[in-house]
């Protein structure tokens, strides 16, 4: 049992939350529109009633808008909450401080789900034994000699993966499936692919009640997670002990980095679980309602929803823009990631009035903080109420998911014609979109799928998505896939089907790959992962999501294939420049940076409406790297493509997609020799030159 009562005394407003020192706790909270606040103590995380309850003076405890209390001698591991009564003329002040809600810190490192339920605080009345509580844990984490490694974005190959799903099937075969420390016995896998970088889906500590009803009726749960309250704490069911959440992150954090790998985590910075006028207080909305939400400028009732999820964070308010710097400065500093991938971005660029902001302070100050200079930001640079910014976003360091390059992309390799024009441009890191704002190749984060619709597998074997497993009778997720089911919808036995699909697989995996930009892919599509057409698989933590490891060896042919691409991109700097390529001679080089043809030699069809192929020669970055000769072929027909002839050279085969083995290492590449080569019907070849 803890000693009651503990000695308070006023505390200080430097630092929000709950800080340690060797007296005791400083809690700090800020409120603009609070008239009374207690901090309430709790044995554990199922207690039911504080054990104390702190009142704090106005006078003595708040310090302009900040409330604070120390509290003296308390121990390591206490739970707590707060209480704040106020302002709650929703319609004109926008207030919602309601003292019937226990609210958790929103600048609490450590969180417990354990008593949470969300009907509770949608409701009137107490919450408190209903509540989720936040931990004053004692920081003693030993990072030994880690630091963030670095890795330069153009040389970036990101493996997209959703910490729970990666290790939760029972295939997974780890001690702590569907955790941080999960993630770290598969290390040794992800260093076998060959990526640079793992993008965690969010892993901020989240809502898993936040579904629709008919969603929840059928059992299940907000998986993906993109329903933040605590921006600062690890999300506990991610752990083995949720009380050491915080350090289990680090732990895998600290794993991954001595592995060689990079860490990127997907923040969802733009709406919060707190959802709409009906949604539930947790923390923001009992605070500063007003302040940290886009409200309706007539009924300030309403919340102005740019994000599709019920409200949209206020970010370019003052207050609200130094407390997302800061979370994100202490996801670098105290928990050591390498950069962030920003869910919704544009909604991040609306000023207070909701109008789109291209000097949006939040973005900027994200941009030119001095200790965010090295970490790697990723924008998703649109909002759900139409701002589309890709090619666009502001900022100059700013890389983008880019959704011209995936839609062009899936286009292409389905069969649409007269698209080799941009295709190209696609390939050469879209110049078109980076170039005349003097960006780089390396602003573009190419990807074919993500997390959000379908997978690679279900890419080439499903033309409509099949979404009533959802509970929202299959309108929820995109009606807009580009996608081509090999002439059958879902699984069959047809050998011919089942052919094709995978050497359209191989084909996007393959044009990724060589592509100018950052490659993304996703997690389970090196092993053809399906989720069985469903597109929005946001609410199923079961193996319609899971990664299933049985797959490793039941596709292990299109696992080696992804690793040889990865090991051909990574063997040719070539294929990862920091410029946009010329046309031009350039450092001395016999061959221009990058030649274009059709089936015939320096003669592209861009003007062709019927077009389906494309190739073009690429020149090493200095003389002792191999050019590469790439023929792509989206016709119905095999092609025979014309071979340019470098002098003192001569080609050797390292891909071909019509065939189903991996991509040969120069040493053991067949020699090619004639003046063409036959490309297959809906595949592609990659030739690499050689001396000889």
């Amino acid at each position: 049992m803890v000693a009651v009562p503990y000695a308070t005394s006023p505390g200080n407003w430097n630092q929000a939350g709950a800080v340690f020192s060797d007296r005791g706790v400083n809690f700090c909270i800020f409120s603009r529109q609070a008239t009374h606040v207690e901090l309430l103590l709790f044995e554990q995380d199922d207690s039911l009633v504080p054990f104390q309850v702190v009142v704090l003076d106005p006078a003595v405890n708040r310090t302009f808008f900040f409330w604070h209390v120390f509290v003296e001698g308390l121990p390591d591991g206490i739970y707590y909450g707060w209480r704040v009564t106020g302002a709650n003329d929703t319609q004109f002040s926008g207030g919602r401080c309601d003292p019937d809600k226990a609210l958790i810190d929103p600048w609490g490192t450590t969180v417990s789900h354990r008593l949470w339920d969300r009907g509770a605080a949608c409701r009137e009345g107490d919450n408190t034994a209903k509540a989720m509580r936040s931990q004053a844990v004692r920081d003693t984490f030993d990072w030994g000699d880690d630091s963030r490694l670095h890795i330069p974005l153009h040389d970036a190959i990101i493996y997209e993966l959703h910490v729970g799903g990666f290790t939760r099937h029972p295939s997974s075969g780890v001690r702590h499936p569907g955790t941080f420390l999960g993630v770290v016995e598969k290390i040794p896998y992800l260093q076998s692919l060959g990526i640079t970088h793992v993008e965690l889906m969010p892993v901020m500590a989240f809502d898993t009640q936040d579904v629709p009803p008919h969603t929840a009726s059928l059992g299940l749960e907000n998986y993906w997670g993109y329903s933040t309250h605590s921006f600062f704490a690890p999300h506990p069911n991610y752990s083995v002990e949720p009380s050491r959440a915080r350090d289990e992150f680090r732990s895998m954090v600290k794993a991954l980095h001595g592995a060689g790998i990079g860490v990127i985590m997907d923040v969802v910075f733009n709406h919060t679980a707190e959802g709409g006028e009906g949604g539930p207080t947790i923390s923001f909305k009992g605070i500063g309602n007003e302040i940290f939400y886009h409200l309706d400028f007539l009924d300030k009732r309403r919340y102005r929803d740019y994000t599709g999820c019920g409200n949209t964070v206020n970010c370019n308010h003052p207050l609200v823009t130094r407390y997302l710097l800061d979370c994100l400065l202490y996801w670098v500093r105290t928990m050591h990631v390498d950069g962030f991938r920003f869910d919704l971005a544009s909604a991040l660029a609306r000023g207070e009035d909701g109008r789109p902001q291209y000097h949006a302070p939040v973005l900027w100050s994200t941009e030119l903080t001095p200790g965010l200079a090295r970490t790697h930001l990723i924008a998703e640079a649109w909002d759900a109420a139409g701002l589309y910014q890709v090619g666009d976003f502001p900022g100059f360091r700013w890389a983008e998911w880019n959704g011209r390059y995936r839609d062009l992309i899936r286009s292409f390799v389905r069969g649409d014609k007269g698209l080799t024009a941009e295709v190209a441009t696609r390939l050469a890191g879209s110049s078109d979109l980076y170039a005349h704002r003097w960006r780089l190749p390396f602003n573009s984060v190419n990807f074919v799928t993500c997390h959000d619709g379908f997978s690679l597998y279900d890419l080439v074997s499903y033309n409509d998505k099949h979404n009533l497993a959802n509970g929202e009778d299959n309108q929820d997720g995109h009606n807009h896939n580009l996608s081509w089911n090999c002439g059958v919808e879902g699984e069959t036995d047809d050998p011919a089907v089942n052919q094709l699909r995978r050497r359209q697989a191989r084909n996007f995996i393959a044009i990724l790959m060589l592509s100018q930009g950052v490659p993304m892919v996703l997690s389970g599509d090196e092993v053809l992962r399906t989720k069985k057409g469903n597109n929005n698989t946001y609410c199923h933590n079961n193996p319609l999501s899971w990664l299933d490891w049985g797959l490793l060896e039941r596709n292990d042919d299109m696992l080696d294939f992804v690793r040889g691409l990865i090991a051909l991109r990574r063997r040719h700097p070539n294929l990862r420049r920091t410029r946009f390529l010329t046309g031009q001679v350039t450092n001395g080089q016999a061959l221009p940076d990058i030649q274009w043809h059709g089936p015939e030699l320096g003669a592209p069809l861009w003007d062709d409406p019927e077009a389906r192929t494309l190739a073009f020669t690429l020149a090493g970055t200095t003389n002792d790297e191999a050019p590469l000769h790439v023929m792509l072929n989206m016709s119905d027909a095999e092609v025979r493509f014309a071979l340019p002839r470098l002098p003192g050279l001569r080609w050797g085969l390292a891909v071909d997609t019509a065939r189903g083995d991996p991509p040969r290492a120069p040493a053991e590449q067949a020699p090619v020799d004639g003046d063409r080569y036959p490309v297959g019907a809906r595949s592609l070849v990659v030739l690499e030159a050689r001396r000889g």
